[in-house]
């Protein structure tokens, strides 16, 4: 039996961090009914193409649902969810702020008609404050929290290149559902979270947060290198091929030294003789380390370096990432069924001795309409009524 086999999950869900939050409870069996607009659908749909004709973004975080077309600006579409969550253990959605409690599915009301329901809600910024009805995209989250100012280069300021904020806060919509079901195996009762992404993000920063509450300063940009160790990051090899190495402790820093850069005395040079003084001296530092580096094939480089079990790393492309010999070992993609046919998928990263994580369809918009209502107790008649 799957850990989530009997729990239904409702989702008023578009864009990032709801999808990413039901789906990560899709691949534990929970059953997940994805209300969307008719014709429409989740607006993520229509980013890209680029995955045989469908979003790459939708593909990634909505196999395994269930897609059920309502328009809920009609009463009869109302009633139909009211009925779904009758039935249902969790009702989570990242509409905009307030459309929801403005449909007739607020919290409270919810909370008093379905005592057992676990409602979960995501924002921008939280349900009250005066940042409450701003409207919340990934990179302007990034800029409130603060994280573009620490990622980029010394010149140019960087967001991430991934939805960050969002999958912030579907991880702890994830985690929080999680959490309230194991809450309601002791006490029968439902609750009520709220997630914004602003939260989520903002307790990701906790190490620069302490660093420029308590220091002196705030973290610099250092583009690929690391703020406050080194060496940390990016250096040139031959044919200007870039090295990634990490050195953490004065040990690792002794070997690299002796080793590595066959430079036992450069150890003991009071410009970089312990992890502070190398940051204060780090350009002269790394100009002698690419002296050396230069020299090498990358390949060599890295063979030194994992001789002396320093960390290091290439710097893949994406396409190396999707053709990576560890993933490949480890055996870690499956095939998923799409409306554009197989299409490859991860299986999620937390591996179980005894589970197979559920790897079910991507479903089309509207494509469990009729199944779902008819298991509402709906006619042919009153589901035509209906016009889906």
């Amino acid at each position: 039996m799957l850990p989530l086999q009997d729990i239904t999950v409702v989702s008023l869900e578009q864009a990032v961090a709801a999808p990413f939050a039901t789906r990560q409870l899709a691949d534990l069996g929970a059953r997940v009914i994805k209300v969307e607009r008719p014709g429409m659908g989740d607006f993520a749909r229509n980013y890209d193409d680029t995955v045989n004709g469908m979003s790459s973004h939708f593909v990634w975080i909505n196999r395994s649902k269930e897609s059920l077309a309502l328009d809920l600006k009609q009463e009869e579409a109302k009633k139909v969810l009211e009925k779904l969550l009758s039935k249902a253990d969790v009702f989570i959605h990242n509409l905009a702020p307030g459309a929801v409690d403005r449909l007739g599915f607020s919290a409270a009301e919810l909370k008093e008609k379905f005592p057992q329901l676990i409602i979960c809600s995501i924002s921008g910024y939280g349900s009250d404050g005066p940042y409450m009805n701003k409207k919340a995209y990934d990179l302007l989250i990034q800029c409130e929290a603060g994280l573009v100012s620490v990622t980029g280069t010394e010149d140019s300021p960087s967001k991430s290149g991934i939805s960050i904020a969002d999958i912030a806060a579907g991880m702890y919509a994830y985690t929080g559902i999680l959490t309230a079901i194991i809450a309601r195996y002791k006490t029968g009762k439902g609750a009520v979270l709220e997630v914004s992404m602003l939260e989520a993000l903002a307790e990701w920063m906790g190490y620069p947060m302490y660093y420029s509450g308590y220091g002196e300063s705030e973290p610099k940009r250092t583009g690929a290198s690391h703020a406050t160790i080194y060496p940390y990051g990016p250096f040139k090899a031959g044919n200007d091929k870039l090295v990634f190495m990490g050195i953490q402790n004065e040990r690792e820093w002794i070997h690299f030294c002796s080793k590595v850069l066959g430079n036992p005395d450069l150890a003991i040079d009071p410009r970089f003789n312990n992890n502070s003084n190398r940051v204060a001296n780090k350009d002269s530092l790394k100009i002698i380390i690419e002296e050396v580096f230069q020299k090498m094939d990358p390949n060599e480089v890295i063979r030194l370096l994992e001789a002396e079990k320093i960390a290091n790393a290439r710097l893949n492309t994406v396409n190396d990432l999707i053709d990576h010999p560890q993933l490949e070992a480890r055996n870690r993609w499956r095939e998923v069924e799409s409306p554009v046919g197989k299409l490859k998928a991860l299986i999620p990263p937390v591996t179980f001795d005894e589970i197979e994580s559920v790897m079910n369809p991507i479903p089309n918009i509207g494509e469990h309409t009729k199944e779902i209502l008819k298991e509402l107790g709906y006619s042919e008649r009153e589901i035509v009524s209906l016009g889906v």
